[in-house]
Formats: structure tokens, sequence, C-alpha cells
């Protein structure tokens, strides 16, 4: 019952949360200089007959409150509006570029746990050397932006080797698999390091702990010593890295699938971004908010279940 009122309370908060990101995102048209009509008109002059019927489509005359509530309404309701670039409902265009950017962030994301818990892992147990080259490998990995990344692997891999294309998203899953590989490398590679050296270091420190000590004094097979009593208790503070792994992965995906031209959000918000599409830059900017309370409101409710040093609504550690 406890843990019902935790995510009840939980899911309360991400509602509030995300109801006021969405007031933010929609009054930032009206707290950029000039009027929205301007922009609606991406600089293009018009008639006095014309300025009329966009203020009235857009009901742009209306009193702004009028206006944010009818826009949060629609939006509960899947209507984001009509992109003024694309001449098409904004809701169609997340529709088929949603797909892509999920499976680039997907990719990523499997990347970024699965060699970076298993740098850390062993950068932590072996030390020496394979511990240096680790850490040397994982410095240049959180020093390499994204954008560098995806110049660098496309020059290699697509430019002079041609093993991957260079551009795209590909079609059906073994397509868009082929495609999205060098971006989702570039995406997760800084990541990865970080994800790593995080996890070296906490093992470091769980490898002193006072039961670590007597857990082996007892006799208890080192592999076993590791699994249950170090990599276990560094779980809580990677599965708090999950919120801010998620939210770098969305953001980076606008200049990653800039670079590869991924025919994803990320591309979408940074061009609706520049033609000053703003039905579509509210849409997108949302949806990531949306995206990312959620994955930090599963990360709330996992990590008491992880780590039970950790009481139901607070991340702190109890005493």
């Amino acid at each position: 019952m406890t843990f019902l009122r935790f995510a009840l309370r939980r899911v309360a908060e991400m509602a509030a949360t995300l109801l006021a990101a969405s007031f933010v995102i929609f009054g930032a048209l009206y707290l950029a200089p000039g009027n929205p009509a301007s922009f609606l008109l991406s600089g293009r002059s018009a008639s006095p007959e014309a300025m009329k019927a966009i203020n009235e489509q857009y009901h742009l005359n209306d009193p702004f409150w009028e206006q944010y509530l009818r826009w949060l309404g629609q939006v509960v309701h899947g209507d984001f509006g009509r992109s003024i670039e694309y001449r098409t409902p904004v809701s169609t265009l997340l529709g088929s570029r949603l797909p892509s950017t999920l499976m680039l962030v997907a990719m990523a994301l499997l990347l970024v746990v699965v060699i970076g818990l298993a740098l850390g892992w062993i950068g932590a147990v072996r030390g020496g050397m394979t511990d240096s080259s680790i850490l040397v490998t994982t410095t240049l990995a959180v020093g390499t932006p994204s954008f560098v990344a995806a110049v660098l692997l496309q020059g290699l891999f697509s430019v002079k080797l041609g093993w991957f294309p260079s551009s795209g998203s590909g079609t059906g899953f073994a397509g868009m698999l082929w495609h999205l590989t060098l971006p989702a490398i570039a995406l997760a590679l800084y990541l990865i390091g970080m994800l790593a050296r995080v996890t070296r270091s906490t093992m470091l420190e769980a490898m002193g702990h006072e039961h670590v000590t007597v857990a082996r004094s007892r006799g208890v097979p080192e592999r076993q010593v590791i699994h249950r009593h170090v990599f276990r208790n560094t779980l809580g503070t990677v599965l708090t890295m999950g919120g801010l792994i998620v939210s770098t992965l969305l953001i980076c995906t606008v200049l990653v699938e800039t670079a590869f031209s991924v025919n994803g959000i990320g591309q979408l918000l940074d061009l609706s971004t520049t033609t000053k599409d703003f039905p579509v830059v509210q849409a997108v900017s949302l949806l990531i908010v949306g995206m990312f309370m959620t994955v930090n409101l599963v990360v709330d409710l996992l990590l008491p279940l992880v780590d039970p040093r950790v009481t139901l609504g607070t991340r702190g550690v109890s005493a």
C-alpha cells in the first residue's frame, strides 16, 4: 500500500510538472519579440485581409489564457495542430518520424548499458594496465561530442570503408538497424564513457565496505562477492543515472539525426526551429519533456526495488 501511494504521488507530480512545462512551451511563442503572426508568415509580407485571416485561423486575437486552454484541450485529445511548413497535421508528422527516433535511442541506450557497465566492471575488478587502458579510452569518449563522433564515423566507416550508409533511416527493421548503427554509436559514445567511469568508481568504493571484507574473510568466492556484494550495490547509482542518460540521448538526437539525415523527430525539431514552424516545435518539445519525465518516473519506481536502502518518497539513503 505504501508503494501504491508513492507511485500515485509521483504520477500526480509528473502530471503537474508536465502541465507547467506545457504552459512554458506554449508561452514561448509570445515571449519572442514581435507579433506571433509575423512568425507564422515566416517573414513574408501579407495584406491586411491575409493577416486578419491568420489571426482568425490561429485565434491570435483571443486572450492568452483562452488560447492556451484551447491548445491544451486539443493536445489532450492528440491534436497538436497543423504544421505551417508541411501543411499537414503535426500528429501525422510525429507518427511518421517517431519510430526512427525511438529505434535510434533504443539502440544507443543498449550500447550505453551493455558496454558502459562491462567496461566499468572490468576496470574495477582487474585493475592494473587493463584499468588504465579503460580509463584512457573512456576519457577520450567523454571528451568527444556527439557531432564530432558523427563526422569521424561517417568519414571512416561510410566514406572510406563503405561499410555503413552515411545518411537516411532505412526501411524495415533490418534496414533501420543497418542505417542507424553509426548514428547510435555516435549518440552513445559520450555516455558509454561516463557510465563506465561511474560504474568503476562506485564498484571500487563498494569493495572497501565492511560487509565485502567480511564476506571475503568467510571464504566466499571472489566472483560471488563481486556479483552479490559489490555490483549489486552499484545498481542504485547506475539506475539513478537513467534519467540523465535518456535526457542526454533525447537532446543529442537533434545533432546526430541532422548529421546523418535521419528522418526522426530530432531532425524535425531542428528544421522546424529554423523555419519557425511553431506548432511542430511545441509538439516535439512537449513530447521530449513527456518522454524524459516518464523515464524519471520509472527510475523512481524501480529504485526502491533495486536498492533497499532507498526509502519510498525520497532518493536519499536511509540512515
